[in-house]
């Protein structure tokens, strides 16, 4: 049972019901332990992992992993790490990982809080891209939202400086929450200056819920901004 000393976190993640088809469930037995990461296993020595140095990029709550194979193929010379909870899009993600060999980007099926508290080094990464979160619509249900003010100090602890924290949402009202939270942080600078929104980049790639998003007549809010 929680206790005062040691509430109950509220978790910005529902486990969706999906199902798992049968190839996802072996990618999930037989490729996630080539591509993916414990949490288990403590603070991740990236050099090692990757066998270099250099850029790193996390996406967290990548769903099917569309941006982060984009990303991979697209520049071998960096590394990539995924964090996702729901298994099925793991298992997506792995399948399209070994069907193409890269190298060059890891997993993790974990939450992402105790994966950036255990496992990520501060000042480690150069960018965190988290695209299209769930947007928790009604009122009573904001306070699930992955962005407060809790969670934008610890990413503003595992970038380094002058590294980038890209977001975008077809929620409004979330654009506006997370305008108002990584604006009042003395740890980050809008790219786009005080308030602005930025210009969908073209290396973004299109997901299946930003499809959704706009097939709803939604306007999707790019947020860039970076590490002081």
């Amino acid at each position: 049972m929680p206790t005062t000393e040691h509430p109950r976190r509220i978790r910005s993640f529902v486990r969706r019901k999906s199902r798992t088809t049968p190839a996802q469930q072996r990618a999930l037995q037989t490729l996630l332990p080539k591509y993916g990461l414990d949490p288990e296993q403590g603070l991740f020595d990236f050099a090692a992992i990757f066998g270099r140095e250099g850029r790193r990029t996390l996406e967290i709550g990548f769903g099917n992993g569309e941006t982060l194979l984009a990303l991979a193929r697209a520049h071998p010379d960096e590394d990539f790490l995924g964090v996702e909870v729901h298994r099925p899009g793991v298992g997506r993600l792995l399948l399209a990982l070994e069907a193409e060999k890269l190298g060059n980007l890891r997993i993790v099926c974990a939450d992402a809080l105790e994966v950036l508290g255990r496992c990520v080094a501060d000042a480690s990464l150069d960018a965190v891209l988290i695209f299209f979160p769930d947007p928790w619509p009604k009122k009573r249900h904001h306070k699930r939202r992955l962005l407060q003010p809790e969670f934008a100090a610890l990413l503003a602890r595992k970038l380094k400086p002058g590294g980038r924290l890209h977001l975008a949402t077809d929620w409004p009202d979330y654009a506006e929450h997370i305008l108002a939270v990584l604006s009042a942080s003395s740890d980050f600078t809008n790219l786009a200056g005080d308030g602005g929104y930025t210009p969908r980049p073209e290396e973004r790639s299109f997901t299946k819920f930003e499809s959704r998003g706009l097939k709803l007549g939604h306007a999707v809010h790019d947020l860039i901004f970076l590490r002081r």
